[in-house]
């Protein structure tokens, strides 16, 4: 064999050694149902913000502590517990997708990400 084809077979086990090793890690999208089994596994619910129920931040206390109650899309709530400040405009949020695991009684979340309303849609301008 030739050292070129030596250096590509062995290129190609590294690449789907890559990818392999990704595919184990990446995360799914479920709700908190499945969450809840499957504790400590890291997902992504999809929800709604529980504006009925009140949600908790206290920078003098603990500017990294914010909590509020989500309602994923199969309908079922939970609180979640998010270890850094309160998103800019999260109550004008329309969804909301949450990144982390279940831990016991709450959903512990690594990451928010906010789908807020479009600002163009209200004012939209007619050409003449």
């Amino acid at each position: 064999m030739k050292k070129t084809h030596i250096i590509a077979i062995a290129l190609i086990a590294i690449s789907i050694a890559a990818i392999l090793s990704m595919y184990g890690d990446a995360s799914t999208y479920e709700d908190f149902t499945m969450a809840a089994e499957n504790n400590g596994k890291e997902y992504h619910v999809v929800g709604t913000l529980n504006r009925t129920k009140e949600k908790y931040y206290d920078p003098k206390k603990d500017a990294n502590f914010f909590s509020f109650y989500m309602i994923d899309e199969k309908g079922k709530e939970s609180k979640v517990v998010y270890h850094n400040p309160e998103p800019t405009d999260f109550e004008r949020s329309e969804k909301i997708v949450i990144v982390g695991s279940m831990e016991g009684d709450h959903f512990e979340a690594s990451k928010i990400l906010l789908k807020c309303p479009s600002k163009y849609t209200d004012n939209q301008v007619k050409a003449s």
